[in-house]
């Protein structure tokens, strides 16, 4: 992972931030967690700025999702299939059960899923093309997006800020991965609670539309 720092530091925080996230929101499978909190243990020391740091990665990270957006909606399901099946998108680390994995996902949870898709692993890229496979408005898919990915990389700079008082940087890739996993593994328990609370709060809400 020394290679993305070795990237961030020859091109240009700012720019290779965007460029990086705009790949990862499509079909490329770059880490943001390698990405985003180096960049936020460098703003704490005041070399970078941390806002700008989460701006350009929402903002990479929004063009990267509107393009597999709009490539579902505009070549369809079979074509999308085909790509991922094929030898570029096996070198993407895809395969049509991911595909398949995320229409689920998005199936399963709505239109919100492409805000807390953005939280889950794998996940996380793919969810833009289920929403373009089902039509989803494209300002509400911008919109979510943008919440979506603005939250996670908030919460990968605020790992970074945090690890710059704690960590010397040639430990940082080791406690990223480290940190990364209970990361995940929390933000997929509060989805988990997240979509019971909902699931519960609608089939109230049916049963007391049917007892009025």
């Amino acid at each position: 992972m020394n290679f993305i720092t070795n990237i961030l530091n020859t091109l240009g925080w700012y720019p290779t931030i965007f460029f990086l996230m705009l790949l990862e929101s499509t079909v490329v499978p770059v880490p943001s967690e390698f990405v985003v909190t180096p960049a936020a243990y460098h703003a704490a020391s005041g070399s970078l700025n941390v806002f700008l740091v989460i701006l350009f990665a929402t903002l990479g990270a929004d063009i990267g999702a509107s393009i597999n957006y709009f490539v579902a909606l505009y070549v369809g399901r079979p074509v999308i299939y085909k790509f991922a099946n094929s030898k570029w998108g096996k070198m993407c680390l895809l395969n049509q059960e991911k595909v398949e994995k995320s229409e689920k996902y998005f199936d399963d949870h709505g239109i919100a899923a492409t805000l807390t898709g953005r939280f889950v692993p794998v996940i996380r890229h793919l969810i833009s093309i289920p929403a373009g496979l089902a039509r989803m408005h494209y300002g509400k898919f911008l919109l979510f997006t943008t919440i979506g990915a603005g939250g996670w990389h908030s919460v990968l700079a605020l790992l970074g800020w945090y690890l710059h008082a704690i960590v010397p940087e040639d430990q940082l890739n080791d406690k990223i991965s480290e940190y990364a996993e209970y990361i995940k593994f929390a933000i997929l328990g509060l989805i988990v609670v997240a979509v019971v609370y909902f699931v519960i709060k609608r089939k109230l809400n049916h049963k007391q539309e049917k007892s009025a």
